[in-house]
């Protein structure tokens, strides 16, 4: 049995690996990192007030999912300011001076009052108000993680998604009047019968905001879309990097994005699009893929005493966030990991046992922020079940947890949540990407059944909302977050005194 099992995995992650890699160019570097992290970050110290996680950092434990424990959410050196729930947040949310915009998920948003994107004034956090909604085609029909802000030129930019993988239909508002954005492209990408041609699953801008780039699920099409006016955006360049492509980090200069893969990042040198050349070539630097965890996200690129790092992260196979120091692009170097107790493989019978009935995803990030670019005191990560993780990120060599917020579950409440992916998701209950860390913990003899066979293993189909998905970036005004999570909406979270100062040049920053 062990030995089947052995080879499953082995067969699996050979099969993603040499999917992607035949879509390489072979004058590009191409790694595959082997090494598992199995060591967690130190713990957070919990300060008076809190209201501290019951089992394993990170964990929702299956009885506190059973006896309702969960629904009071746990807490530590981080409280609720105020939130407005709504129907739930959607997939990725963004903030913007003393506002948010609440993602829209298809078609559960259409099902009520005031369908698309809803604006959320936060002057007074406490009591977030909804001024308006974005209801273009856009953002009607999902904006799943395309949905992104350019501080510099503000500018809020978004895609059609209605399932994974959307094309056609691109807004781009002007929200220096963060309260009610006004559309700037009132054609192409907005009119129903003027589409622009490209596939979107994410995007984002350009430092600059002059580019808004998109990439596709399946297959991994990229375009760049020029936005330098935004009343008339167009396509400059498209190119296929391979047959997966996910989220993305973009350098500052603009001249480098850092492109997800099933299981791994490709580096690209877009500089040529940046110059606007007028016919841009894209080629790839380097590409590495890696065993230990898989559907990378996104990146953010960072300096340490003006040192490139990039912070990248799985939403899948407990892969936790890589620090990569890529001051040799070509041969980019993995200085760090984190993970939490409940990400590790000597852990993976606690994580099957409390995740079966929550769906698919389980214990996993999704989006992360750094309070500032150049030597980031803090990164913020929306970590799906675990909540809102902040870390000490001062030594990028000893990085720990201060702080966490996993918001109280909103078990059985599926039929109200409808603009919430986790509550459509529940359909199914097996956390399924947990396969792959299951069978190599297996593989290893770390699996002790009488763990993994927990109360809720037989919930099969029709999981009960019992801890929150956190999939959107949890970003930094001052001392507090503000971020959404799927079933809870919205929220404004507060850090103690004394476990975060925010740095005079803050500048929250998610890498596109």
């Amino acid at each position: 049995m062990i030995g089947r099992l052995h080879k499953a995995v082995a067969l699996i992650s050979g099969v993603v690996i040499a999917l992607a890699v035949a879509a390489v160019p072979a004058s590009a570097q191409t790694y595959t990192l082997l090494d598992v992290g199995n060591v967690a970050v130190p713990r957070a110290e919990c300060g008076p007030g809190s209201l501290p996680e019951t089992g394993l950092q990170g964990d929702v434990p299956a009885e506190d999912r059973n006896n309702l424990r969960s629904t009071q959410g746990y807490r530590c050196n981080m409280s609720l300011l105020g939130g407005l729930q709504d129907r739930g947040g959607g997939i990725l949310s963004v903030t913007y001076d003393h506002c948010s915009y609440t993602s829209t998920f298809f078609p559960g948003n259409l099902l009520g009052p005031s369908p698309g994107v809803q604006v959320l004034y936060v002057s007074d956090p406490s009591r977030p108000v909804m001024t308006t909604s974005l209801n273009e085609p856009a953002m009607l029909a999902g904006t799943w993680e395309s949905l992104k802000v350019n501080k510099k030129r503000a500018l809020l930019a978004a895609t059609a998604v209605p399932v994974s993988t959307g094309t056609g239909y691109f807004s781009i508002y002007d929200i220096s009047d963060c309260a009610h954005p006004r559309l700037l492209n009132r054609g192409a990408g907005t009119d129903l019968t003027m589409p622009l041609w490209f596939l979107s699953h994410e995007g984002g801008f350009s430092p600059d905001g002059n580019t808004y780039w998109t990439s596709g699920t399946s297959p991994g099409f990229v375009s760049a879309i020029d936005v330098t006016d935004p009343a008339n955006p167009r396509i400059i360049w498209q190119g296929l990097h391979g047959l997966s492509g996910h989220g993305f980090g973009i350098s500052p200069d603009g001249n480098r994005m850092y492109l997800s893969n099933m299981a791994g990042m490709t580096i690209l040198d877009i500089s040529a699009v940046q110059r606007r050349d007028p016919y841009p070539a894209v080629p790839q630097i380097a590409t590495y893929f890696w065993t230990d965890g898989h559907f990378n996200q996104h990146s953010i690129p960072v300096t340490y005493d003006r040192r490139p790092y990039l912070f990248t992260l799985d939403e899948a196979g407990s892969g936790g966030v890589k620090v990569f120091d890529i001051s040799d692009e070509a041969n980019a170097q993995v200085v760090q990991k984190i993970k939490l107790e409940i990400n590790l493989d000597d852990n993976m019978d606690q994580n099957v046992r409390s995740a079966s009935g929550g769906s698919v995803f389980a214990y996993d990030p999704h989006y992360c922020a750094v309070d500032r670019p150049a030597n980031p005191t803090a990164l913020a990560c929306s970590w799906i079940s675990s909540g809102i993780r902040v870390f000490d990120v001062r030594n990028v060599n000893d990085i720990r947890e201060i702080a966490y917020y996993n918001p109280p579950a909103q078990t059985h409440k599926n039929l109200l949540l409808t603009n919430s992916a986790h509550a459509l998701s529940s359909i199914i209950g097996v956390p399924l990407f947990d396969f792959v860390p299951l069978a190599r913990s297996m593989f290893e003899g770390k699996v002790d059944p009488s763990i993994a066979i927990g109360p809720r293993i037989g919930q099969i189909a029709f999981g009960d909302l019992s801890s929150d998905w956190c999939l959107s970036p949890p970003e930094f005004h001052g001392n507090q977050i503000w971020t959404s999570c799927m079933d809870n909406g919205f929220m404004a979270l507060q850090l103690d005194n004394g476990v975060y100062q925010a740095p005079a040049d803050q500048d929250s920053t998610i890498g596109s």
